[in-house]
């Protein structure tokens, strides 16, 4: 960990000078002490993109951090965005902490969106296209084609292409055709033989490739003697663009242009009036793409007499409409990720295994391993395979009675519910809460709760008002005379896809007082009760923020009572009005804060005299950092707490969310010594946090060595657990 600051020797300042200080010092609920939550999430998108620009990612890492950032702004227009219109639209004038009203918030977002939509596509155009071209993955569009490309593609147009497209006209027979969310679009006036001008939309089909490949045989021999192949693509709506004149022979074709539609995706659940909850979360899946549309994004050369057309047919404002320079949808480069080109992505690596809990290294039953001593996983360094393989192991082993889990966000072909199908098949007790209510995953959670109610688990769908955001497991074995709890618990998802691209922490072991938290934990999700105390587990909405508060409070005291007061935090967002009060007071008492905030952080570090003592930092990297620990110095009695909460409201308040302790020696060493301090360390993909919400570069000292945290935990080898 880095050194306690020095003491300095400073002249003692007279009365006066304190009390004149003092009134230079705002109040902790002064508005301009909070940055708001919705531009700072707008300076994560800018981050993100300064991994798109960064020439030492590999390029078609590059390329995918663009397309990440494209569509994360698309999320939050049909989330954020959707959500203070509707702030605005029912007349809600009271504001967030930083005291902007929704209004105020719509209206400095518009300006911060447009310049960033600028940037990513000058990236994309002054720096990633030029580069692909010279690496040999031509995206290019359709205009600047040669006769035999061109001919090679509208072949492909006519026998792909063609059959899947559907004209639809509007006049006074037929109505403005319903636009999806995120669908892009070709609106096209053409005019008839009767000299009468018609508009018509086409969609682009998101069921072809975005990029159309222009079908070539190119190699280029290496000095190694290999080859690497070449590529090339073009734009899907720019070849339906040129061959309009198939779809509506007879027609002349005036003119055609693009547009991108957002709609408003954010799920209003009336839990109190649903009869049942399955059925009102699939209705309100099947009714997210009829949202109010929220964003219009249309190209730059649309004439006014077509985007009127719109603005009155989807009942937009101005400020609703967003031009683009370049192609629309730019999270469509996605799609370059399948191309075959290792030389231009990040290296393979390959997750390891714990020894003890290593077959090959270990002969002893998995229980018997975690029974010994818990077992700390670091993921995606360290595999997520042991989690599977635990759920796999009391699925089979003939003396586990029951298994019990919280299931937020899975994926599709999940290893994790396949073993809770085989528990069931085997005849335990299975019990699953699965979290419909999981924004953007309630159709895949929808699907696995069918499927494990067939089989005849016990589905509980969560609980009125709260999500179940809380990642824990429960195996129930019965050992010679008595009963056992072996308990998982994770700061991440049972997602075996995104275990490999996320940084999370899991835990197995089967601590006594643990397995008594999580029984009543499952007890209060899945029964009646009206628990307010565990053991071990800080549970929101029970106890976790007040425990948290008395944590730091208690940091405040040691620091007064002359014990060096030391607070990290990692998380992904800190929003909470009363926390970030309470971080202040912290600081303001001399409590030296590290902040690990990977996206939205509305504190503002540095402000003198209330937070000169916190420093903010946000790590992007290859990987999406996940992780949530929560450091307390404890005057020499440290604690560490990883779990599933941000500091957020929702999270604290509305969620169900669990905070688990590192009772181990050895884990809590590893995760202060090497975890945080190498976050600490970072001078390679760290962003330090201004007073003013900005973000800037850790600068590298000339002779200090470089540090990337996440590379140093890919190639630190083998830690003992």
């Amino acid at each position: 960990m880095a050194s306690p600051t020095r003491a300095v020797r400073t002249r003692k300042p007279k009365p006066e000078e304190i009390e004149a200080a003092a009134d230079l010092i705002p109040a902790l609920d002064d508005p301009s002490l909070f940055a708001n939550r919705e531009l700072s999430l707008i300076e994560f998108q800018r981050r993100v993109l300064d991994e798109a620009r960064d020439p030492s990612n590999p390029l078609l890492e590059r390329v995918k951090f663009l397309a990440i950032v494209d569509s994360n702004v698309s999320e939050m227009f049909m989330v954020r965005v959707a959500a203070l219109k509707k702030q605005v639209e029912a007349s809600i004038g009271e504001g967030s902490a930083d005291g902007m009203t929704p209004q105020a918030q719509l209206t400095a977002i518009r300006p911060s969106i447009i310049r960033l939509e600028e940037e990513i596509h000058q990236c994309f155009s002054d720096q990633l296209q030029p580069e692909l071209a010279e690496a040999g993955i031509d995206v290019s569009d359709y205009n600047d084609l040669n006769d035999r490309q061109r001919k090679l593609i509208n072949a492909y147009f006519a026998e792909t292409i063609f059959p899947v497209l559907t004209p639809l006209a509007f006049d006074p027979g037929r109505p403005f055709p319903h636009i999806s969310n995120l669908s892009l679009n070709l609106a096209v006036l053409i005019r008839d033989p009767q000299g009468i001008e018609r508009f018509a939309r086409v969609k682009v089909p998101d069921t072809l490739p975005q990029l159309v490949p222009i079908h070539r045989v190119a190699r280029t021999r290496t000095k190694s003697g290999g080859t690497l192949k070449h590529y090339a693509f073009v734009w899907l709506e720019q070849v339906i663009s040129a061959n309009l004149q198939a779809l509506f022979p007879g027609m002349e074709i005036l003119e055609a242009h693009p547009f991108h539609v957002t709609r408003d995706a954010e799920m209003a659940i009336q839990e109190l009036e649903a009869d049942d909850l399955l059925e009102t979360i699939e209705e309100g899946v099947r009714q997210r793409r009829f949202g109010e549309v929220v964003r219009l994004q249309v190209n730059s050369a649309m004439p006014s007499h077509i985007l009127e057309i719109l603005m009155s047919n989807f009942e937009i404002k101005r400020a609703e409409i967003y031009r683009v320079v370049g192609p629309l949808d730019m999270s469509r480069l996605m799609s370059l990720n399948k191309v075959d080109r290792p030389d231009l992505k990040d290296a393979p690596f390959l997750p390891q295994i714990p020894p003890s809990l290593d077959p090959k290294i270990e002969e002893e039953d998995m229980f018997t391993a975690i029974r010994r001593e818990p077992v700390l996983l670091h993921h995606p360094f360290d595999s997520f395979q042991p989690v599977v393989d635990f759920l796999q192991k009391a699925a089979r082993d003939p003396d586990v009675l029951a298994i019990k889990m919280t299931l937020y966000r899975v994926g599709r072909n999940s290893p994790v519910v396949r073993a809770l199908l085989e528990a069931q098949e085997e005849g335990k007790q299975v019990a699953v809460l699965v979290e419909l209510k999981a924004r953007f995953d309630e159709e895949s959670n929808i699907e696995w709760a069918r499927a494990l109610e067939r089989e005849g688990v016990h589905v509980v769908y969560g609980l009125l008002g709260l999500k179940i955001h809380s990642k824990v497991t429960q195996v129930v074995r019965r050992e010679e005379n008595h009963i056992r709890r072996y308990i998982h618990l994770g700061t991440g998802n049972y997602n075996a896809v995104t275990a490999h691209s996320y940084t999370d922490f899991g835990l197995l072991m089967a601590d006594e007082d643990i397995g008594g938290d999580t029984t009543d934990l499952f007890n209060y999700l899945t029964g009646y009760s009206a628990k307010t105390g565990y053991r071990k587990l800080l549970v929101a909405p029970i106890n976790l923020r007040q425990r948290l508060s008395e944590f730091i409070l208690r940091e405040i005291e040691h620091q007064k009572n002359g014990a060096e007061g030391r607070l990290i935090f990692k998380m992904n967002a800190l929003v909470d009005k009363d926390i970030i009060q309470l971080l202040y007071r912290a600081s303001q008492a001399g409590v030296r804060i590290d902040l690990l905030v990977r996206g939205i952080c509305c504190l503002r570090p540095g402000v003198k005299g209330v937070s000169e003592n916190i420093r903010v930092t946000s790590i992007v990297g290859q990987f999406l950092e996940h992780s949530r620990i929560y450091y307390f110095a404890n005057g020499g009695e440290e604690q560490i707490y990883l779990g599933s909460a941000d500091l957020m409201p929702r999270n604290l308040d509305r969620r169900v969310e669990v905070l688990f302790p590192l009772e181990s020696a050895k884990q809590l060493r590893y995760i202060r010594d090497e975890v945080l301090d190498k976050y600490l360390a970072d001078n390679v993909k760290a962003r330090r946090m201004k007073a003013d919400g900005s973000y800037e570069r850790v600068k590298r000292g000339a002779k200090e060595p470089e540090v990337n945290s996440q590379a140093f935990f890919l190639g630190r080898g083998r830690r003992t657990s």
